[in-house]
């Protein structure tokens, strides 16, 4: 455990400005700062930083509260982790105890550095294999250096390495390194079977290390070797170090050169191919499909993303979801179309990488790209099909916002398909005022939802009693906003947990009573610590929260509550009056 006084002094020399300045475009607003969330795809900005409190909040996601849940979020780390980034970033050195808020001995829960340990002698164990006398090994060094003609620098440079084909000479091998099978199966790299035997993970098959931008080995990909086997490629599951949908391969050595631009591929093999052609700005997904969280990874390094996908069906779907994904968090976005060959290894290795480079430069934009896609089902000599052709194409245009950009494109295809542009902008006009109305009235009908609280997974009492839960935050947002509120309103027993409705509010009572000092990312998740900061903001932004609005605002929640209440008892009798009635009629 970290000790209180660390963490308050790690917030304390934390500029939550400059902080967020490094993730974000801010600019100024009156006595705070906007940008766009890092942590929802937006085009207008609502998230806010407040440096007069060092808290954040975004408007459009819910997201807030405090440096430490800023970094959660965007780093994805636990709560102790992100008060270690705070202290090496402040220069703050560290005190730790073995006690709990409550003062209580804990023992240690994960100690995540045995894993990054683990791992580094995991992949040691790996590479050195590869280069053994062992035949299978020799079979998995020459498919590197023959099969995909690596040379022994680009295998040494990704670590690259061989799962010897045992039962559990590897588990083994690490036992007597002195790691416990549970740190290994915790870690991917053991399993055990029905009978309680431990058996490797990762057998026959040449082996991946998957590295995180601090250059730690985080966890491990393994292709087959005999082609028969499945999976073909067997990646690492989560673990307490790794989660496949925040990372990328081969980032750590990507991010060094991809400031103008990134090519993501489909497999490790593209990646390392591409690096070592020269192409070091290629990065790969981990055996899944592009996630959100990926994507704005990605927008954190770079500008411009050239998807270079398989040409089959699969990778072309793929890449459809990719393109969506990349341009919501504004990302520029290209296409590869990788002539006579199936993919970029394949093409580097027939053509060449000077032929590769102008394939890449010529890569499509993502009008272009969608446009060939939707001419491929239809033959636009005959009428119907230019029809629905056109339907379809002018559907594309009326996506894009720049009015500019949507001319051109209009002028692009008015040439194509011999038409007058103005017939085509007209109908583009007809089809954004269309879905300009659709999405106001979602739109109101989102904000009606909200405002009654369906949906709320943070506090799911809201829209049983909406009312009442209103109540309830003004209260709660004062009492955060000015200790003395909190002080008065406990001493003197104005407020107790019972006073309030929904669970939600009463733990955030709960805790404030508590006053143990600890901050609420210790206590709440993220999610939940946003709803709190938006509590404070609310009242913050208003001018008058004194002793006479928080008293008014105590007795507005106690009458709602028993209104509440009331009208439950009510409902009850109702119902019991209800059920006697048809009970007397059936008799």
């Amino acid at each position: 455990m970290i000790a209180r006084e660390s963490v308050d002094e790690v917030l304390l020399r934390t500029d939550i400005q400059s902080l967020i300045g490094g993730y974000v475009t801010l600019k100024r607003a009156g006595n705070t700062y906007k940008g766009l969330c890092p942590f929802h795809s937006e085009k207008s900005p609502s998230f806010v930083v407040y440096p007069a409190d060092n808290s954040f909040y975004c408007f459009g996601c819910g997201m807030g509260g405090n440096a430490i849940t800023f970094v959660r979020g965007i780093e994805h780390l636990d709560y102790p982790d992100a008060v270690e980034f705070l202290a090496k970033r402040a220069g703050v050195t560290l005190i730790r105890d073995n006690n709990d808020r409550y003062g209580n001995y804990t023992e240690k829960k994960v100690d995540k550095e045995r894993f990054y340990a683990m791992n580094v002698e995991a992949a040691k164990y790996f590479h050195r294999c590869l280069l053994s006398d062992d035949p299978k090994a020799k079979a998995a060094l020459a498919y590197f250096t023959e099969t995909r003609r690596l040379s022994m620098a680009t295998i040494k440079h990704f670590g690259l390495g061989f799962a010897p084909d045992s039962y559990d000479a590897f588990s083994k091998h690490m036992r007597a390194l002195g790691f416990s099978y549970e740190e290994l199966t915790d870690g991917f790299l053991c399993g055990r079977n029905d009978a309680g035997r431990y058996y490797d993970a990762f057998r026959n098959r040449v082996m991946f290390p998957i590295i995180d931008v601090t250059g730690r080995v985080i966890a491990f990909g393994g292709r087959v070797m005999d082609n028969e086997t499945k999976p073909k490629y067997k990646n690492s599951s989560d673990t307490p170090i790794f989660k496949k949908s925040r990372n990328l391969f081969a980032l750590n050595f990507a991010r060094l050169t991809c400031s103008e631009q990134m090519i993501l591929c489909e497999g490790y093999m593209d990646v390392i191919a591409m690096h070592a052609a020269g192409f070091t700005n290629a990065v790969a997904t981990l055996g899944t499909a592009i996630t959100e969280e990926q994507a704005r990874i990605m927008s954190r390094y770079t500008k411009k993303v050239i998807i270079s996908y398989d040409a089959d069906e699969p990778g072309q779907k793929a890449a459809q979801r990719a393109l969506r994904m990349l341009e919501e968090v504004g990302l520029e976005v290209s296409i590869l179309v990788i002539p006579g060959a199936k993919d970029p290894d394949e093409y580097i290795k027939t053509y060449g990488k000077e032929k590769f480079s102008e394939v890449l430069n010529g890569s499509k934009d993502k009008f272009d790209y969608r446009v060939e896609n939707v001419l491929k089902k239809y033959d636009v000599a005959i009428p119907r099909d230019k029809i629905r052709a056109l339907d379809e194409i002018e559907n594309i245009i009326s996506d894009i916002n720049s009015a500019a950009e949507r001319s051109i494109c209009a002028s692009v295809i008015a040439k194509r398909f011999e038409m007058q542009q103005a017939a085509i902008e007209a109908d583009v006009a007809r089809k954004r005022a269309q879905n300009a109305r659709k999405g106001s009235r979602a739109e109101a009908e989102n904000a009606r939802r909200i405002a009654a609280g369906y949906g709320d997974k943070i506090n799911p009492d809201f829209a049983r009693a909406p009312s009442v839960a209103k109540h309830e935050e003004a209260v709660l947002g004062m009492m955060l906003l000015h200790p003395e509120h909190r002080r008065r309103a406990l001493e003197s027993g104005m407020l107790t947990r019972e006073d309030f409705y929904t669970e939600f509010g009463r733990r955030v009572f709960d805790f404030l009573a508590e006053d143990s000092g600890v901050e609420p990312d210790e206590v709440f998740t993220p999610e939940e610590v946003g709803r709190i900061t938006k509590m404070r903001i609310e009242r913050m932004e208003l001018s008058d929260n004194g002793d006479e609005v928080f008293d008014e605002s105590v007795a507005g929640l106690k009458n709602a509550v028993q209104k509440q209440e009331t009208k439950q008892v009510a409902s009850g009798e109702e119902l019991t009056k209800l059920i006697a009635g048809l009970r007397q009629k059936e008799e």
